[in-house]
């Protein structure tokens, strides 16, 4: 026998055990403490820089709206006549009006394609809104109009060449032809840099009648940028794909008046290391600005210093496409962080020494009954059966106590069950006896009922399989080549299909009975005798035949307190041309060079034995049928057929399979598409009846005479 090297003592197994827990809790306190707060730094910091990101994005979508849409309110008043492009005067105050009202528009105009221009805005620091026109009355030169308050024309504040066909913003719009953006561009005179909304006129006849234009300034960004609040020495900056900055929240300014001329700075440039460097890094790591496809975060470490980073490409709808950098430092979020951490620690430790104490003291009373329970189970295994537990332990611990109950009731039920244990074993042996006759009795009834059943079902099986068309019958009918095929899921099977023939009038049937087994193949069995005895008195009218049909079948169905019901597809053939009524699965039609042509049958009719009156629902289409066309019928099983990955065969699969093999005789395609189905669904069991009936148009024999 195998003897444990060492033996511990309850209370000792106890206390040990529940130290080491607590000292490795409170490890780990410590420890996720410390992970936590950095994760608690990354998920807030990303969240700051998410929530900054996106009031920039949306900052700049409503920002960069406005004068698209002033072009269009410019478009509009021109397509209805509000503005005339030949009435200068009114042009140049509509301009002005609008240029006081939009407070960070530039300058609003349009060039037309003669050379003339027109336009107003704030382009002349200290003269407020000025009208610039460029047209025969100013004999060939640009004339800067100062404008009083009520609108009129005051003096000439400056003459400048002006050649409107050969200015980029126009040359830009036409080749566009559409609305965009222009480059952007800076104005030295008043220190500021913007870009300009263009969008082309055109006459109702297409001709091109000019551009129209909207400057908007880019200085009003960095205030925004400015007032977001970012961290004391985080920065948001705006820049395009090769670095030239829109807008930063630092203190340099994005562009700057060198010797009277406007300079950008570029990210790379800046005199900001935290731009400058985050800048870089992109750089860097992406080869180009340009590689930047997509929202990115990363980390990266300037001076030593770890920093945040969230790159966000903006694009507007008309050609922008720039890019949003928001930069946090660690070190603003850390402070609160790292003295959190220190008072998690300090806390475990106290709860550490609190329950070391309190779980010695719980071991005591826990192993001082459960002592009293081991030795009654020593003198219960010795052979004393009259040992009882007592149960007044003056601490009350449910548990124990139910332990104490229960250890005493087994001790009874013991000593009892070796009183008894005789009498009881006879007891259930005739009981078993009995059961077991009862069971073999009961088996042979069912064996019998399974035998019964197996034998109808067969029978219904045969007597379904009786009525299919047998081939001689198809092959007797001139002028088509008929094949049809069945095999149900089940022993009897809910599909049903047939083909008539009575005095130059062929009929062919498809149905899908819902549900398998005996009662859906009763179904196919009524409804393949009611539409033989439609057809043999000559019924053709498609609404009284299926009505005729339905309501047969419906009282029958109602007789049997059935809830069957049954798709129904009727298509009638004679001297060239189909007729099709009823609703069922796509009808196929196929030309002579295997052209697929697919009928919906939903609107032809309403399913069987469904309702008492589908009279309103029944239609019927015509379609001619030249020697070498066809059709093809099908019942749910084939199109829905899965392979062992669940995946459908499709009705589009069962098309190509029919276009490929056309040529073939109707034999042939029957067989081709049943053994593509069968490829496809390889060793997943056929949970659905198959059904397939393939009729081909072919020259009719001509008797010799």
């Amino acid at each position: 026998m195998n003897k444990t090297p060492f033996k511990f003592r309850l209370r000792t197994t106890l206390v040990i055990p529940f130290v080491l827990q607590i000292v490795a809790a409170v490890g780990l306190v410590g420890y996720l403490s410390f992970r936590n707060g950095e994760k608690a730094v990354n998920n807030l910091a990303n969240q700051l820089m998410m929530s900054i990101n996106d009031r920039v994005d949306q900052h700049l979508d409503n920002y960069f709206s406005i004068p698209h849409r002033i072009n269009q309110t410019n478009i509009d008043a021109i397509d209805i006549g509000l503005l005339d492009l030949n009435n200068f005067n009114r042009a140049g105050l509509y301009f002005w009006k609008q240029a006081q009202a939009f407070e960070n528009i530039g300058f609003i105009s349009y060039g037309l394609a003669d050379g003339r221009f027109i336009g107003a805005g704030s382009i002349m620091p200290g003269k407020g809104v000025t009208i610039d026109e460029f047209s025969a009355r100013t004999e060939g030169k640009l004339f800067t109009y100062a404008v009083n308050d009520q609108g009129d024309y005051g003096n000439v504040l400056q003459v400048n060449p002006y050649d409107t066909l050969k200015t980029e913003w126009y040359a830009q719009a036409v080749k566009a032809g559409k609305p965009s953006w222009t480059s952007v561009y800076s104005l030295d005179q008043i220190n500021f840099i913007a870009v300009e909304a263009v969008r082309p006129i055109f006459a109702k006849s297409g001709k091109l009648l000019g551009v129209i234009g909207v400057d908007l300034q880019l200085s009003n960004i960095t205030n925004f940028l400015r007032d977001l609040k970012v961290t004391y020495s985080g920065r948001v900056f705006v820049m395009e794909r090769d670095g030239q900055l829109i807008g930063n929240s630092g203190s340099q300014t994005s562009f700057d008046q060198v010797n009277g001329k406007s300079r950008r700075f570029s990210a790379l440039d800046i005199n900001d290391l935290l731009i400058q460097k985050t800048a870089e890094t992109l750089k860097n790591r992406f080869s180009s600005f340009q590689q930047i496809k997509e929202k990115i975060t990363l980390s990266i470490e300037i001076q030593g210093q770890r920093y945040f980073v969230l790159v966000d490409p903006w694009k507007q709808e008309f050609g922008l496409d720039w890019l949003i950098v928001t930069v946090l430092p660690e070190s603003d979020f850390m402070t609160q962080i790292n003295e959190n951490t220190r008072n998690t620690i300090l806390l475990s430790l106290v709860a550490l020494v609190a329950a070391i104490a309190f779980g010695i003291l719980t071991s005591r009373w826990i192993t001082r009954p459960l002592l009293r329970i081991s030795q009654a189970s020593e003198e219960l295994a010795a052979g004393n059966l009259d040992g009882r537990v007592d149960i007044d332990n003056g601490i009350e611990i449910n548990e124990i106590q139910t332990l104490e109950r229960s250890f005493n009731s087994m001790a009874g039920q013991l000593q009892e069950a070796f009183e008894t244990l005789e009498d009881k074993v006879k007891e259930r042996t005739a009981d078993l006896a009995t059961a077991n006759e009862s069971i073999i009795a009961l088996n042979e009834r069912l064996k019998g009922e399974n035998l019964r059943m197996g034998a109808e079902l067969d029978v219904a099986r045969q007597i379904q399989m009786m009525i299919l068309p047998k081939p001689e019958e198809l092959e007797n009918i001139e002028g088509l080549d008929i094949a049809g095929y069945m095999e149900p899921a089940d022993e009897v099977g809910g599909d049903y299909y047939d083909v008539l023939y009575t005095e130059g009038l062929v009929t062919l049937g498809i149905g899908d009975v819902t549900g398998h087994g005996l009662e859906s193949g009763i179904l196919m069995l009524m409804t393949q005798t009611a539409v033989r005895t439609l057809q043999e008195i000559g019924e053709s009218d498609p609404v009284i035949f299926l009505d005729t049909l339905n309501r047969t079948l419906y009282k029958n169905v109602q007789r049997m307190n059935s809830e069957k019901s049954l798709t129904l597809a009727i298509v009638n053939y004679a001297k060239g041309k189909i007729s099709i009524s009823g609703q069922h699965e796509e009808t196929i039609i196929v030309r002579k060079g295997g052209q697929i042509e697919r009928i919906d049958t939903m609107d032809l009719g309403f399913p069987i034995g469904l309702d008492g009156d589908i009279t309103e629902f029944i239609s019927h289409a015509i379609f001619d049928l030249a020697i070498g066309d066809g059709i093809v019928l099908y019942t749910d099983g084939i199109p829905e057929a899965k392979d062992i990955n669940k995946v459908q065969y499709q009705v589009e699969r069962l098309c190509e399979v029919i276009s490929e093999n056309w040529h073939k005789s109707a034999s042939e395609i029957k067989d081709d598409i049943i053994t593509d189905l069968r490829r496809h669904i390889g060793t997943q069991k056929i949970f659905d009846d198959i059904t397939l009936l393939v009729l081909k148009r072919q020259e009719e024999e001509i008797e010799k005479v």
